[in-house]
């Protein structure tokens, strides 16, 4: 099998545009969280979400002109311009520019995205019920796959070429897959991750009216994200985008690339129990993370830091809370678990690829975020949840998890980069 590591990754979420901002605001403890900037929200339940900011006099905001064409703009739904601004973060942190032929038959994209254009979606319906015509640009600028598609076109990517749809777990999906294909050697290059931008007023209503979201923290919007609370009610919408650049391991040494992390387990499974509620025993998330484990060929005790699904939602929170008890019993006082969901919110189908870089970057720095708002009645008191203040620790191996509705489950094993392991 070949080895797969790490050499680019970019940001676009609500602590900012760009990895180094977003660690200095993870590390800090800041929140993206804030009452609905967008639309009126007046007659909602639920009024907090957590925004991209987007202002010219917030530090790290995102300016969609200052990186894609005007008439580019007009094409496209929000969740597209996320990937190309964090694609454009991580292609230069890789030193991948352009991608000539015939390298680029063996470098693909594999973007996840759990709602695509939901925003462009609900806009168009409304425009078009009031007698206006549909944009030429309506189906190629919300459909899930285009975000991989545009980088293909943009960085001369001929491979593989796809998106991945499994809600909450899209982007974890999407590396995990860009990881296999690199691991059998069906591609050298692959850029991978993930998008959502649902923070529309019929994603808000919607997800409010399934009784996921936060409804009762609206005047105190930074609190309400609090996964393993027991003060929690539901988590809080979020938005952005994540990219990382794969490589085989052989390939990226050949040109000189600065190794970030390495990829090293991918595992699956589903819960076959209910279309939005986990399975209640943990027992599908306890095994996709032992299929992870297995894959990497490594032990529960070599796991030092768990970055959680954590949501923020009474059952999910309770159910992972099992399964990681069960999969950690024998090291569980050893293993560090927090949620950076309670910082940024839930971005849905880009979470688990924003999370994979969160933990890249708690590798490289050898420092923990902690869960914000995690008081003293949680969940477990069998699990050491780092809370009040980031922990520093010498990190080598790090377990992020991603669950979504439908029953789907995926754990990712990343490595602190060895060249002799």
């Amino acid at each position: 099998m070949k080895r797969v590591v790490v050499t680019g990754i970019g940001l676009v979420t609500p602590l900012g545009c760009g990895t180094q901002i977003n660690w200095q605001r993870l590390i800090s403890g800041s929140s993206g969280a804030g009452n609905i900037k967008s639309f009126d929200t007046s007659t909602f339940k639920c009024r907090v979400a957590c925004e991209v900011p987007r202002s010219d006099d917030i530090e790290g905001s995102f300016i969609a002109e200052k990186y894609i064409d005007r008439k580019e703009l007009k094409k496209i739904d929000e969740f597209i311009k996320f990937t190309l601004v964090a694609c454009e973060e991580a292609f230069k942190q890789s030193n991948l520019i352009h991608i000539d032929d015939p390298k680029s038959y063996r470098a693909g994209c594999i973007v996840g995205s759990g709602m695509g254009g939901l925003p462009g979606i609900e806009e168009t319906s409304i425009n078009f019920n009031s007698g206006k015509k549909i944009s030429p640009f309506f189906i190629t600028g919300r459909i899930i796959n285009m975000s991989s598609g545009y980088l293909s076109i943009r960085y001369n990517l001929k491979g593989p070429n796809y998106s991945t749809v499994s809600a909450c777990a899209s982007s974890a999906h999407a590396i995990g897959e860009s990881f296999r294909l690199i691991q059998h050697g069906q591609a050298d290059i692959m850029v991978t991750g993930g998008s959502e931008a649902t923070i529309s007023p019929i994603g808000i209503e919607g997800f409010t009216s399934c009784k996921a979201l936060s409804t009762k923290y609206n005047d105190n919007p930074k609190m309400a994200s609090r996964p393993f609370d027991i003060d929690r009610d539901g988590f809080v919408m979020g938005e952005g985008g994540a990219i990382l650049i794969l490589e085989e391991l052989e390939h990226a040494l050949s040109r000189g690339a600065n190794i970030l992390a390495e990829i090293k387990g991918y595992g699956m499974s589903s819960d076959a129990y209910h279309y939005t509620l986990p399975e209640p025993t943990g027992d599908g998330a306890y095994r996709a993370m032992m299929n992870a484990l297995k894959d990497a060929m490594i032990e529960p005790k070599e796991i030092e830091y768990i970055n959680a699904h954590g949501t923020s939602t009474p059952s999910g929170d309770k159910v992972e809370v099992l399964a990681i008890d069960r999969v950690f019993a024998q090291n569980r006082y050893r293993v560090n678990v927090s949620s950076t969901k309670s910082q940024i919110g839930h971005l849905l189908g880009a979470a688990g690829a924003v999370e994979a870089i969160y933990s890249i970057l708690c590798l490289n720095n050898n420092k923990l975020p902690y869960t914000l708002n995690l008081g003293e009645e949680i969940d477990s008191k069998n699990i050491n949840f780092i809370k009040e203040n980031p922990l520093d620790l010498e990190v080598n191996n790090i377990l992020s998890n991603s669950f979504g509705f439908g029953g789907t489950n995926v754990s990712l094993v990343i490595r602190k980069f060895n060249e002799g392991i």
